[in-house]
């Protein structure tokens, strides 16, 4: 992009040439320099240009000196429909002021890009961007926030329009004009306010929706199971009752009374018996061969059945011959029959008992974490915040170790659960993610003094140490472009530190990175740092 020549606004040649000689701009935009433009017809220095920088808002009250100033360091240019001003995750080098035409401001989000916001001279176009308050100047400038945190651009900025013409001011000038125009800062500042506050808004929006995706994907692939498992059961259980109606005339028209004592014994010990402590496949494997092998020998219909739901159990055919004593030979085909379909029976109810809790489980998890049916304001335990973000991120975390360090009898507080779910999803997120699908993710929450602390800490690659001390500033992130937002931790220290009065610092090396929030116990307290604890703050 074409810009300023000089680097040194306050000396005697910003422009290229004396501002107070004959031509301030610079050279003739019909010239050797087709970057540049006249948007009055008269050359960049001529009273064209003057004439449009001084109707910008931000640029109304200069002096006369100061306007001239102004074009002799103004470098115009045309931007064809489409081209770029500056790109997302590029080190900030000027500040940019929109003459005429259109520029639209996207960023790409999880590999889709997004239009965040539109600039425009046009009245009406400038109108239609303007529902969320955005003020007018705002659309006449962009690009200050990165050069005022020496940092890189935020977003990516195009053409919209045939003719777009802008004004590119290097950083040296733009701070020179900070100094020079004290009527810029006036109009600047409120803009530069309004876009803080607005892409914190559309920051949290979207935390709002990731944090639903997330609720949603892992809510589906938690509910999978059991949800499998309930459709399997109904779907098993009607033939199974037919096989059970079945094998109970039958048992009934072999059996004598005294027999029938003895299955009817050994059914009342199998409803009351837990399932195994452990489970071992290859002995398990043996055990239903084995029984099925003697059920076929004694004339059963379905040993198989038989031998899987007593192996099931964890038991072997030692314990099961030693319980149908007393049922004569004749019978005994019947009788396992009649066991076999009771098994069955029992194992698929079994699995709907199993299942319907679970799914009970995720509901309520979900219901805390999200906060739907509660108050803003609460009491409420942290350690179930934590536990449910687990729920949540199960998927997330699949391969990765979970260490819990809650101290016991932990007092609960008073705030914003949801919100802080918000935190806790984030740095357990970004610790899996650090990880890469294995290692250790250690929990820790306990009090100390008139706080409660706590921990997220992961054995991932670490945060760079130069990154260390800006992981908490608006838009910085050490993800590439496209994966992150770069507001994900500011959300979270504004969540901790503003809605909650504690505190949220960071330490971190090769293998060991920890997140430390501290919330105060009551509403007098407040929570900061301690001074012994290397800390990270914005």
């Amino acid at each position: 992009m074409s810009a300023a020549h000089g680097t040194d606004p306050g000396g005697t040649d910003p422009g290229g040439t004396d501002p107070g000689g004959t031509d301030p701009g610079g050279t003739d935009p019909g010239g050797t320099d087709p970057g540049r433009t006249d948007p009055g017809g008269t050359g960049p220095g001529g009273t064209g240009l003057r004439r449009a920088l001084a109707g910008l808002e931000i640029f109304a009250a200069l002096t006369g000196e100061q306007l001239d100033w102004l074009v002799s360091v103004s470098a115009p240019r045309v931007l064809a429909d489409g081209e770029v001003l500056f790109r997302d995750g590029e080190q900030a080098t000027g500040f940019h002021v929109l003459l005429s035409g259109g520029l639209v401001v996207t960023k790409v989000v999880d590999g889709r890009e997004e239009v965040l916001t539109r600039h425009s001279t046009e009245e009406e176009s400038a109108a239609a961007e303007d529902h969320d308050g955005k003020p007018s100047a705002a659309h006449r400038f962009t690009g200050e926030l990165p050069l005022l945190t020496d940092g890189a651009y935020v977003a990516t900025a195009a053409a919209s329009g045939p003719a777009t013409t802008v004004v590119a001011y290097p950083k040296p000038v733009f701070f020179a004009m900070l100094t020079r125009c004290n009527g810029v800062a006036a109009v600047l500042i409120p803009v530069l306010a309004w876009r803080i506050k607005s892409s914190e808004v559309q920051a949290r929006k979207r935390a709002t929706v990731e944090a639903l995706g997330t609720l949603a994907a892992g809510l589906a692939h938690e509910l999978n199971n059991p949800a499998a498992a309930v459709a399997r059961a109904a779907q098993e259980l009607s033939p199974a009752l037919d096989r059970l109606t079945r094998s109970a005339h039958a048992w009934g028209a072999a059996a004598g009374g005294a027999e029938r004592s003895v299955l009817d014994r050994l059914a009342e010990e199998l409803d009351k018996l837990p399932p195994p402590a452990t489970t071992d496949p290859l002995a398990q494997a043996d055990a239903e061969e084995e029984v099925a092998d003697w059920a076929e020998e004694a004339g059963a219909e379905r040993p198989g059945l038989l031998g899987a739901g007593v192996a099931d159990l964890g038991l072997e055919l030692g314990w099961l011959l030693e319980r149908l004593e007393g049922i004569a030979e004749p019978a005994l085909p019947a009788a396992l029959d009649h066991l076999a379909a009771l098994l069955e029976i029992r194992a698929l109810a079994a699995e709907l008992r199993a299942a319907g809790p679970r799914i009970s489980q995720l509901v309520a998890a979900t219901r805390d974490y999200a906060n739907l049916d509660r108050a803003p304001e609460q009491r409420f335990a942290v350690p179930d915040g934590l536990e449910n973000t687990l729920v949540v991120l199960r998927a997330k975390l699949a391969g990765i170790t979970i260490v819990r360090a809650y101290e016991p009898d932990l007092p609960e507080l008073t705030g914003y659960p949801s919100e802080l779910n918000q935190v806790w999803t984030n740095l357990v997120d970004n610790a899996a993610e650090a990880m890469e699908g294995s290692g250790t993710l250690a929990l820790r929450v306990r009090a100390e003094g008139a706080c409660l602390v706590v921990e997220v800490a992961d054995t991932g690659r670490g945060i760079p140490g130069e990154s260390l001390p800006r992981i908490f500033e608006p838009f910085y992130t050490t993800k590439d472009v496209g994966k992150g937002t770069g507001l994900g931790l500011h959300l979270s220290y504004r969540i901790v530190t503003q809605r909650h009065r504690g505190s949220i610092t960071a330490r971190s090396r090769p293998g060991e990175t920890r997140m430390i929030v501290r919330l105060p116990l009551s509403a007098a307290a407040a929570c900061a740092e301690t001074p012994a604890e290397p800390t990270t703050t914005s």
